[in-house]
């Protein structure tokens, strides 16, 4: 019981001396591990050992009919100890190749970097035998470092750091001090379902392993943290390789990228990729991405990789979204008002169309349509020849867009503007310049936002 609260006081004692009086931020489900978390926080804020702001967030994610309950049981609890509270309210679906605990922690996690604006320290009940438990799920998933190296102690979320002050506990010792000090918690029925691994892991194989070797779960642990430490080494040669291969935010130098021994392509693209908040690929995904690295200069090699797209264009390899295919999406605009909006899709935003009269605002003007025409915008074209602004002879789409130098995958993004089936604009690119107005001719000017 003394071990509790002397670790987690000197945990954050260590904290305070680096982030000052910062405001602490319990993640509170009302089991038994949040349960003698905020206690035993509470316990030293009653001896003045700490005198931080603290408050309490419940986590409302709506997969149990007892959720409500579980709201209401932590309403009374932080009535009862004078501590505030703050509820979130998450939806969580079911996804495709997603556990839906990990789409809950993934939601859980959303709620509490939206919780503050300022930094904070954001306290879990984690201890040593959830550890251990990470650590078997992700040996069992096939995990590189990066995974066996379980839960971090301190790790960054958004702006605030995520603490695990009782890692170092085991769930022994947090349901003794529980019991000594009397306290009520709530238990989630579907920990009772072996059907989800870690409760297979949690009832079935640490007691098999305990009772063969009673000290698993520490070794585990040092497991998990030589791991840890390996993986650190691994990012800061990462580091250095990006500092070498980086184009740009979003892309790498092929030449570079290839000049690295496999086991360093490798890391570097994991690296990456993680740098993008993106899920960690598979082996044979990376190995897919090294390999079409070497397709022909004539090709346009896509590698999707853990819902993102590898794509390779003028000596870089660009990470982008894995986009919407755009060519059959047209809709008609009708400028019959001062502003007209058409909201894009795909995340595209929206044209804004401003109507000029009696001034054509420069080469940035579009003659106004006839009044029998109709407006389209589209993001697909037959490749017709036309004349830029930019240009002194008529050339087909296709190249004009080359010569802009746009990367294949945003040429499918862009906006054209049609009058009838004539091209006008490639919107925030060119105008073609039979339609560019002149002098005082009613004219329009497109905003993209």
């Amino acid at each position: 019981m003394h071990n509790i609260i002397t670790t987690l006081h000197n945990t954050l004692k260590s904290l305070f001396e680096i982030h000052g009086n910062i405001e602490l931020v319990i993640a509170y489900s009302g089991g038994i591990d949040s349960q003698v978390l905020l206690h035993a926080l509470m316990q030293l804020k009653q001896k003045k050992l700490i005198n931080n702001d603290i408050t309490v967030c419940h986590v409302n994610h709506g997969l149990s009919d007892n959720a409500l309950h579980w709201q209401q049981f932590a309403q009374q609890e932080c009535t009862k100890l004078s501590v505030k509270l703050v509820v979130k309210s998450v939806h969580v679906q079911a996804q495709a190749q997603h556990s839906l605990e990990a789409l809950a922690r993934d939601a859980r996690y959303h709620a509490l970097k939206k919780l503050r604006a300022q930094k904070s320290l954001v306290l879990t009940g984690h201890h040593s035998d959830d550890q251990s438990e990470t650590f078997l799920l992700a040996l069992k998933r096939g995990a590189g470092l990066k995974g066996l190296a379980a839960m971090s102690a301190q790790t960054q979320l958004a702006q605030h750091l995520l603490v695990r002050p009782l890692l170092s506990i085991s769930r022994q010792e947090i349901e003794a001090y529980a019991q000594a000090h009397k306290l009520n918690w709530i238990e989630d029925e579907s920990n009772l379902d072996t059907c989800f691994d870690r409760n297979f892991i949690r009832q079935q194989v640490m007691p098999l392993l305990r009772a063969r070797w009673p000290s698993i779960s520490h070794t585990i642990n040092r497991s998990a943290s030589h791991c840890l430490a390996g993986q650190e080494l691994l990012d800061e040669l990462a580091e250095q390789d990006l500092s070498v291969c980086s184009a740009s935010e979003h892309s790498l130098h092929i030449d570079r990228l290839q000049s690295l021994s496999i086991a360093r392509f490798n890391n570097l693209v994991r690296y990456f990729m993680a740098q993008h908040a993106c899920l960690m690929p598979t082996t044979e995904q990376v190995n897919q991405v090294r390999q079409q690295l070497q397709a022909a200069d004539d090709k346009s090699p896509q590698i999707k990789v853990s819902g993102q797209v590898f794509r390779r264009f003028k000596g870089a390899l660009y990470l982008t979204p894995d986009y919407q295919d755009l060519s059959d999406w047209q809709t008609s605009v009708a400028l019959c008002e001062d502003n007209t909006e058409v909201t894009l899709p795909d995340n595209l935003g929206q044209l804004i169309f401003n109507h000029n009269v009696g001034n054509a605002n420069g080469p940035s003007a579009i003659i106004f349509p006839k009044q029998r025409q109709r407006v389209t915008v589209r993001f697909s074209h037959h490749n017709p020849k036309c004349l830029p602004d930019f240009r002194q002879h008529s050339r087909s789409v296709k190249k004009v867009l080359q010569e802009l130098n746009i990367a294949p995958w945003q040429r499918k993004r862009i906006a054209f503007l049609y009058y009838d089936n004539e091209l006008v604009a490639a919107v925030g690119h060119f105008i073609c310049q039979p339609f560019i107005a002149k002098g005082n001719e009613k004219s329009i000017t497109i905003n993209w936002s």
